[in-house]
């Protein structure tokens, strides 16, 4: 690999390289390396500061990691190169770009490492003689507004891209061409293939469907996109946000995924019964261990306290664990067709902030683990499942909520193993505390001079 990257660099005039690895926040951290270090690295791996499982998602320290910290000093971790993660952004075409793993100084996968987290969980999938195949949608809202302006305001009265309510809009996407062509020619050429862009219901607001791919590229792509479209809004003074819930007058942002299990030839689809209006027994119970354990890893799917502000009626977030045939009101939406090629599962109560890594491991481990138990899901619903009362189904609405069902899931140190689950709860109790520390612009505004 090593001598045909080093024809490739020749052919394509590279001279930098940039190298990174996401965190367990969905933030990708990076550095340029030199050449000479990349031809060395690719072999032995190199350095990375552990800190970036060290802190949060504001360069804060944990008070309460035990993967790394002050009692060990921030030791570099072991970086490895996925050389098959060789991209080049178009608008630097001299530069390199690879993702990379993280692993301990022994070798071992790093705990905290959400990429190798996914890996450990397609491993499971490969060894019962499964191929999956994932996608990620991201709806994401763009502004007028440098990182600069947004700062001085303090993140309010904001400039949207486009005023009011619009959604599929031809007219918005024509008044916006230049940055619509960038961000499908910029994607394409990067390889994150968009199978369709539109606007959305709100001011700014877009949706992007990526095309799915097995698992571990899917997940790449969902993770990149993020990072390659504010560079690519950046390039036009423009700045977006993939929060849930950034405007409590406004829908949120959702960040569905699509997924499906294959042989492993990648011929057959096992969740389609041929050309029936049913999943297979696989896919049932696929969607059985999904349904199911969703309540108890809500905490994976929805990192951030931000993220259950997303969880209230009439904005198109499901409230609790429930599915349905083409019913966009579930938290699964099952996708018979029209062919056997298509059938899927949409799982709908992710939002545009996932750690895509995190988020495609629980879902699939979940799926696994239905697989292997058998689990049946619970009854179809039909018509708005927002109004399903069963206390057995609903999601945690809290963060602080979801981390306690989370503690208490068997299943997810089973499918995730418990030193990232651990890790994950330890990170997410520290996003709860610090919560708690703040004080809000509602709390001001209702109690500062009546009480």
């Amino acid at each position: 690999m090593s001598e045909e990257l080093r024809r490739d660099f020749k052919e394509k005039g590279i001279r930098k390289v940039k190298v990174g690895g996401f965190d367990v926040d969905g933030l990708l951290r990076g550095k340029y390396i030199s050449l000479e270090k990349l031809w060395s690295a690719l072999d032995k791996g190199f350095g990375f500061c552990d800190v970036i499982f060290g802190w949060d998602i504001c360069d804060q320290l944990y008070d309460n990691a035990t993967v790394t910290g002050w009692e060990t000093g921030y030791p570099d971790a072991l970086a490895r190169i996925d050389a098959s993660s060789f991209r080049i952004l178009p608008d630097a075409p001299d530069t390199a770009h690879f993702l990379v793993d993280f692993h301990t100084q022994d070798g071992g996968p790093h705990p905290a490492c959400p990429r190798n987290l996914l890996k450990k969980v397609i491993d499971e999938a490969r060894a019962a003689g499964f191929t999956a195949k994932f996608s990620a949608e991201f709806e994401f809202w763009v502004f007028q507004e440098t990182p600069d302006s947004m700062h001085s305001k303090g993140f309010r009265d904001l400039d949207p891209l486009s005023p009011g309510m619009f959604g599929y809009s031809w007219l918005r996407a024509g008044q916006h061409q230049a940055l619509l062509d960038d961000i499908l020619d910029t994607c394409a050429e990067y390889d994150i293939e968009i199978e369709g862009i539109h606007t959305e219901t709100g001011p700014g607001v877009w949706e992007a469907a990526l095309r799915y791919d097995d698992v571990l590229a899917a997940a790449d792509k969902a993770a990149l996109f993020k990072t390659t479209l504010k560079q690519i809004c950046a390039r036009h003074d423009l700045s977006v946000t993939f929060m849930a819930k950034w405007n409590a007058d406004l829908p949120g942002s959702s960040g569905h995924i699509h997924q499906s299990l294959w042989d492993a030839q990648e011929q057959i689809n096992l969740f389609a019964a041929g050309g029936s209006d049913r999943l297979s027994e696989t896919g049932r119970h696929y969607l059985g261990g999904l349904v199911t354990l969703a309540p108890e890893l809500t905490a994976l799917y929805s990192p951030f306290v931000n993220s259950y502000k997303r969880y209230v009626p009439g904005v198109w977030a499901p409230l609790n664990a429930s599915w349905g045939i083409e019913n966009r009101t579930c938290g699964s939406r099952v996708i018979l067709g029209p062919t056997d090629h298509a059938t899927r599962i949409e799982f709908r109560q992710t939002a545009a902030d996932i750690n895509p890594y995190i988020a495609m491991a629980a879902c699939l481990g979940a799926g696994l683990y239905g697989i292997a138990e058998k689990i049946e899901p619970p009854a179809m619903t039909k018509g708005d499942a927002t109004s399903d009362s069963d206390p057995t189904l609903a999601l945690p609405l809290t963060l602080e909520a979801a981390v306690e069902r989370l503690r208490g899931s068997e299943v997810a140190r089973i499918a995730l193993g418990d030193d990232f689950v651990d890790h994950f709860i330890r990170t997410r109790d520290w996003e709860c505390r610090e919560y708690r520390k703040a004080v809000t612009d509602w709390e001001l505004r209702r109690y500062f001079e009546a009480v």
